[in-house]
């Protein structure tokens, strides 16, 4: 009875390490996950991609213009080491010349104007601009409350857009 008893004690120690270990498969699935969607290819500032990892399950979601970035995004995540599954629910954003035109003119008024250029460098840029059927939305993060704002009027100032969603983040909210 007594070696039950240090046996079940033993097991209960064991727990919390198990569960801190997961945390941290957890952690480093997560960053995977994050820099294999980065390094896609033809991942660009008109699409948009987000996912949500639990239980080894990846369900990525977001838009994006080429039905092949959506396929190639389940791929790539298929393969990682503690993938069980994925869900790919990312929506492929319908083909328009007037979505095209509108998403060259938000990219100008957005990324042209000074106070903002900063936001267009690096291989992805931090705002994503997503259009379909005239309707845009704004995705991604900005430094401050007045550049998320003046990113949000720019945009606005497009002729042929229906309506602005601005999802913005802004890194600090204070400044």
């Amino acid at each position: 009875m007594r070696n039950l008893g240090l046996t079940v004690m033993m097991l209960a120690a064991s727990l919390p390490m198990a569960s801190a270990a997961d945390a941290a498969n957890s952690d480093l699935l997560v960053k995977q996950v994050r820099h294999e969607l980065v390094m896609l290819p033809y991942l660009g500032v008109f699409d948009h991609m987000a996912f949500h990892v639990a239980d080894g399950v990846v369900t990525l979601s977001g838009q994006v213009t080429r039905p092949t970035l959506k396929t190639s995004a389940g791929n790539v995540v298929r393969r990682l080491e503690g993938v069980m599954a994925v869900k790919n629910e990312i929506e492929v954003l319908p083909l328009s010349p007037n979505d095209d035109r509108i998403r060259i003119a938000v990219v100008q008024a957005v990324y042209g104007y000074p106070a903002l250029q900063r936001y267009a460098l690096g291989s992805q840029p931090s705002i994503r601009i997503i259009v379909k059927n005239g309707d845009l939305t704004l995705e991604g993060v900005v430094a401050n409350q007045g550049e998320k704002d003046l990113v949000n009027i720019r945009a606005n100032g497009v002729a042929g857009v229906f309506k602005v969603t601005n999802k913005l983040q802004v890194e600090n909210p204070k400044a």
